[in-house]
């Protein structure tokens, strides 16, 4: 199952923009630009966290924003603006998230103590 989605004018909900979103199971892909072209892609199994935000106007047109904080270095924040079946798509890409973690036998960690000093990891409190 895949999604392609474009960005869209918040008011009518009309794509008149130059940037696609592709999702399926593996990755995410975003193609921006008219005259210049950028593909960008991030894999399922970075997707930390996923947010779905929308405004008042949004909702009345039935856009959302879905926001992805992942592990990619060139998109450590993926956002997904004003698309259709935000909810859906935002479901969509958490269970396949997981399901591709799974695959690739990967975890997510937190960094919890990154300003402590090495001295405070050795055991001992001084």
């Amino acid at each position: 199952m895949a999604y392609v989605e474009r960005k869209r004018w918040i008011f009518f909900g009309l794509p008149f923009t130059f940037t696609k979103y592709t999702i399926t199971e593996e990755q995410i892909t975003v193609n921006t630009g008219f005259f210049t072209r950028e593909e960008n892609d991030c894999y399922m199994y970075k997707i930390q966290d996923t947010v779905l935000s929308t405004t008042v106007f949004g909702r009345l047109f039935g856009l959302g924003d879905i926001i992805c904080k992942t592990s990619d270095t060139t998109h450590p924040q993926l956002v997904l603006k004003n698309i259709r079946h935000a909810r859906e798509i935002k479901n969509f890409i958490i269970e396949n998230s997981e399901d591709q973690r799974m695959k690739r036998r990967t975890i997510n960690t937190l960094n919890i103590s990154a300003d402590a000093d090495a001295s405070d990891f050795d055991g001992d409190s001084n």
